[in-house]
């Protein structure tokens, strides 16, 4: 390598190390920390909030059909063939009117006589060349789409606010469960560690005492292949807790280089705090409720609109233009020779419906059918919703008893470990029995862990279930 090169390499070494350590960062957060980072960052969430502001632009855009709205035109044009017109000729009658009157006689002396017909005259009218400039200044007095938009603009922004509220209750149930599946991945992680160390010192006494006949081989074989089965275990757990991280941080929209650190605790107390009762539990607790009532006021104002489409449209408005006619295109040319000349106008314009071929009463027949059908929805999400209560607080209930009966048996596990290990330290007990003592104990950590993990899940279902999820 050439010593320019390294010397550049040398230089570039910390300012990349600086780069790679600004891409990361470390994140201690709690449960309910992570919950607001996640409404913060993730992209769906993101997106339904543009929605609202989307929504927004909508009303402003409907608010302004209600303004005077003002246009401006310019023209010019010019006639390659200026356009004829054909007249009757109102010049021979009047030429015959006075010869007949002067009593003029034709060649053999008789009086001249007015013909029967006389025909037509082509004309042409108009210059050549022409323009116009002016504006045009329009105000809406009542139209039933705009009348029913202005009435309907917080409705709209009430329902793009309550799919907010339902994109973040998603959110906080999967963070929710994310964080707690790292706790309890943790909490196995220690106590199988905590086993690998009991097994280790269990397999080197074994070993000892082997050297000095008091075991055989056999048990320490045996404690050989529960210890080999615990390494397995610990790297399936190192690899679940991997994924974990993966998961919460993409559950919270943050990058995956981010490292985190988790601060809330884990226990049976945690899990059965701020439980709330169901007995005053309404169905616009639910934000997914809330969001459908919205739909269905505008559903409402939608047969409102459709109804009101028999209202005549009315319309003031005032126009100025100003004109020129040209021989030539000098319309740039000022002066009184080169006169443009006024024109202003106002006048309302009403739009009567008398009939539209039935084409109206279908469509408010649609609208009303579209809202009992969105009341038909309504009625099954809320039917879902006593289903998925109730059969929230029964899990839940169910999984609270699992998870105290698992944390108790796991005590006695290991006070029975403990009896056996001292039993078999005195020469009274038999391997086997501290390797079976051992095996139940992990048995019952493991059932403990998991029926933690389940009662965890079905706290935040039941809370879901009531709308209280925060």
């Amino acid at each position: 390598m050439r010593a320019s090169n390294l010397r550049f390499i040398l230089c570039m070494a910390p300012l990349l190390l600086f780069l790679q350590t600004e891409a990361q960062t470390k994140r201690t957060v709690s449960a309910k920390e992570a919950v607001e980072l996640a409404l913060q960052q993730v992209n769906d969430l993101k997106n339904l909030k543009l929605d609202y502001e989307a929504q927004r632009a909508k009303n402003k855009e409907i608010e302004g059909s209600a303004y005077p709205q003002i246009s401006g035109t310019i023209s010019t044009q010019h006639f390659f063939a200026i356009p004829t017109q054909v007249l009757p000729d109102f010049i021979s009658p009047s030429v015959y009117g006075v010869l007949t009157k002067e009593g003029v006689k034709d060649g053999n002396g008789n009086p001249i006589q007015m013909p029967g017909s006389f025909g037509t005259i082509p004309a042409q009218f108009g210059v050549p060349w022409q323009a116009s400039a002016g504006f045009t200044v329009q105000q809406l007095l009542f139209q039933a789409d705009v009348f029913v938009g202005l009435k309907a603009r917080k409705t709209a922004m009430d329902y793009a606010s309550a799919n907010v509220r339902v994109g973040e209750d998603k959110v906080r149930e999967n963070v929710y469960t994310a964080y707690y599946a790292i706790l309890i991945a943790q909490k196995q992680q220690y106590y199988v560690n905590e086993s690998k160390k009991r097994l280790e010192k269990l397999l080197y006494d074994m070993t000892e005492m082997y050297k000095n006949g008091f075991v055989e081989k056999l048990d320490i074989e045996k404690t050989q292949v529960l210890l080999n089965n615990l390494t397995t275990t610990k790297a399936q757990l190192d690899n679940l807790l991997q994924i974990g991280y993966a998961n919460l941080k993409l559950q919270m929209g943050i990058p995956q280089a981010d490292t985190l650190e988790l601060t809330t605790p884990l226990s049976p107390t945690e899990v059965k705090q701020d439980i709330l009762s169901d007995e005053n539990f309404r169905y616009e607790d639910r934000n997914e409720i809330l969001a459908l009532n919205k739909v269905k006021k505008l559903l409402e104002l939608d047969i409102q609109r459709n109804q009101l489409g028999r209202i005549p449209t009315i319309a003031a408005y005032w126009n100025y233009s100003r004109n020129a006619l040209r021989q030539d295109f000098n319309f740039f040319k000022s002066g009184t020779a080169y006169p443009w000349f006024p024109t202003s106008i106002v006048g309302v314009n009403i739009n009567v419906p008398i009939f539209s071929g039935f084409a109206r009463d279908q469509k408010i027949k649609q609208a009303k059918i579209a809202l009992e059908k969105h009341n038909n929805t309504i009625n099954t999400v809320e039917q879902g919703i006593d289903l998925q209560k109730l059969a929230a607080k029964k899990n839940f209930i169910t999984n609270i008893e699992q998870m105290d009966a698992a944390e108790k048996n796991m005590q006695l596990a290991q006070n029975v470990y403990n009896t056996t290990k001292k039993k078999y330290e005195q020469g009274i007990g038999s391997s086997f029995e501290v390797l079976t003592a051992d095996t139940e104990l992990q048995t019952a950590q493991g059932n403990y862990f998991s029926a933690l993990y389940n009662a965890v899940l079905a706290k935040i279902a039941y809370m879901r279930a009531l709308g209280k999820l925060n």
